[in-house]
């Protein structure tokens, strides 16, 4: 008899369907690693694919989940073993591969990298592919001259999965961090991940955005974009940076050149999805390392199984979550 497990299946016949069924390992895809799924986490591109218009699945059915950590079980490539710890994120992952909501996974072995030493399985799902963003996001920064003795830093959308680990791992480095939010009832939680200020998104840029405005911050963490992102540039130091991942509040920016010819203001983008193998490991390094939060578990907003994955990608796309939603497949 084959051997059946549990996953998560989006589907669209003459209805649209989210729910969690019994599958079998040869109904995963292609892939050199075979992985038994310890946990996944929720994100915004998660929910995107549990709906009918999400624009991110194109073949149904479909497992979601663009994140996994767990343990090899099989490898045809030889840098993976048996029994090794591994993380999975990003890629094809979720999007156009079967992904993390399912209790085993078989993926292509350059999308793997080996658990670095210093995180747990289930740590590196607290990160996620919003933690791996938010490091991306402060590496970015940092190669382009912020220190914590240089000023205030702003984190935007800081109650999301990015920019509260941002705000976090900024804290553990030393910086003095503006939270920007639109849940200030949430002031106490971006206090405890470290936090000196928070603000609300409407102290960030109200309605009309001037071209140039105060210079209040030596860089900035965005994971918003619209609107809001074209009023940080206008209150960045002169020569700072905003390091930009994120569209919640829209892909029009509406700025003008003068932030950037007349500051030296820089606009650095951030992409977790096709960062190179080399990059991505030397990130996950420092996520184990100097960037993680001592307080690395007030990040998690709850902790689920399969059963109640439904609900929270709908939660998700709603703003109904803090921090990080954990999915505990084992």
């Amino acid at each position: 008899m084959t051997e059946t497990f549990q996953a998560l299946v989006v589907d669209k016949n003459d209805t649209f369907s989210v729910e969690v069924k019994q599958i079998t390992r040869e109904e995963l895809p292609a892939g050199e690693v075979l992985i038994k799924v310890a946990y996944s986490s929720v994100n915004y591109k998660d929910g995107l694919a549990g709906i009918p218009n999400g624009n991110i699945v194109r073949n149904y059915p479909f497992i979601p989940g663009i994140d996994l950590s767990g343990t090899v079980v099989s490898s045809e490539d030889s840098r993976f073993q048996p029994g090794q710890p591994v993380i999975a994120t990003s890629y094809g992952i979720g999007v156009s591969h079967y992904g993390g909501f399912s209790e085993f996974a078989r993926i292509p072995a350059e999308w793997v990298i080996p658990l670095p030493e210093g995180l747990s399985l289930r740590e590196a799902m607290i990160y996620g592919t919003a933690g791996f963003t938010a490091a991306l996001s402060i590496q970015a920064l940092e190669d382009h001259g912020a220190a914590p003795d240089k000023g205030k830093v702003l984190v935007t959308g800081a109650t999301g999965g990015v920019g509260g680990t941002a705000v976090a791992m900024l804290a553990k480095l030393g910086y003095k961090v503006t939270a920007s939010t639109g849940r200030t009832d949430e002031a106490g939680y971006l206090q405890q991940l470290g936090a000196a200020e928070v603000i609300s998104r409407e102290e960030v840029g109200g309605a009309a955005v001037k071209p140039l405005d105060k210079q209040l911050w030596q860089a900035a963490v965005d994971s918003v974009g619209g609107s809001p992102l074209a009023a940080v540039l206008s209150k960045i130091a002169y020569g700072g940076a905003v390091a930009a991942s994120g569209l919640t509040a829209g892909t029009a920016v509406p700025t003008t050149v003068m932030p950037f010819i007349l500051r030296g203001v820089s606009l650095l983008g951030i992409d977790s999805v096709s960062c190179p193998a080399g990059k991505r490991q030397l990130i996950w390094a420092r996520m184990a390392n100097d960037l993680k939060p001592d307080n690395l578990d007030v990040l998690v907003d709850r902790e689920i199984t399969l059963a109640e994955l439904p609900a929270a990608l709908e939660d998700i796309l709603k703003s109904n979550t803090r921090g990080r939603v954990l999915v505990r497949l084992s």
